[in-house]
């Protein structure tokens, strides 16, 4: 587990339970909700469990600037393909657009190509969700589907479906991300 990690304007640190307040407030944004579930703030029970899910493969981020909390940066393994992780993020709506999404998963990935064996990493958004699709071009994950899945809330813009986009260590080079 990569403990601390830092950027030019991010420091990232281990996600402990002591976080869930952050988080708390985090999802307690509808428009930081909006593509996740409808704009539905997250429960405390919720965020709970999530935290507890997310112990060894989740960060939580703070502007370096003032230390203020600014979201969260996850790699998490897949369940059934230990050689793949998944790329996600959640940011407070007040730090975005200053392309911290990039900067952060740009550290993120480069760190677990360059300390694991993952070989493939893996992203997924709402189709509609634009500013998430080009994060996740920005950090070199290339297109690869659109699908459809059954939810329990329909969320407009989800009739589009889902995206996935990926990159693999072969296309990765270190030092050129």
């Amino acid at each position: 587990m990569i403990e601390r990690l830092e950027t030019d304007r991010l420091a990232l640190r281990a996600i402990t339970p002591d976080d869930v307040d952050l988080l708390v407030g985090l999802d307690s944004d509808p428009a930081v909700m909006r593509l996740i579930n409808g704009g539905r703030p997250s429960t405390r029970a919720e965020v709970e469990a999530v935290v507890e899910r997310s112990i060894g493969h989740r960060w939580v981020a703070f502007d370096r600037a003032d230390d203020t909390f600014a979201g969260w940066f996850a790699m998490r393994p897949d369940a059934d393909d230990t050689s793949q992780r998944s790329l996600g993020y959640r940011l407070r709506r007040g730090v975005w657009g200053r392309g911290l999404a990039t900067e952060g998963s740009k550290v993120l990935i480069a760190q677990t190509f360059a300390r694991t064996d993952t070989v493939r990493i893996l992203a997924q958004t709402m189709t509609v969700n634009t500013a998430s699709r080009r994060v996740m071009e920005h950090c070199g994950l290339r297109y690869l589907r659109t699908f459809f899945e059954e939810w329990d809330e329909l969320i407009e813009g989800g009739e589009l479906g889902d995206v996935e986009y990926e990159l693999t260590r072969a296309d990765w080079e270190p030092g050129r991300r």
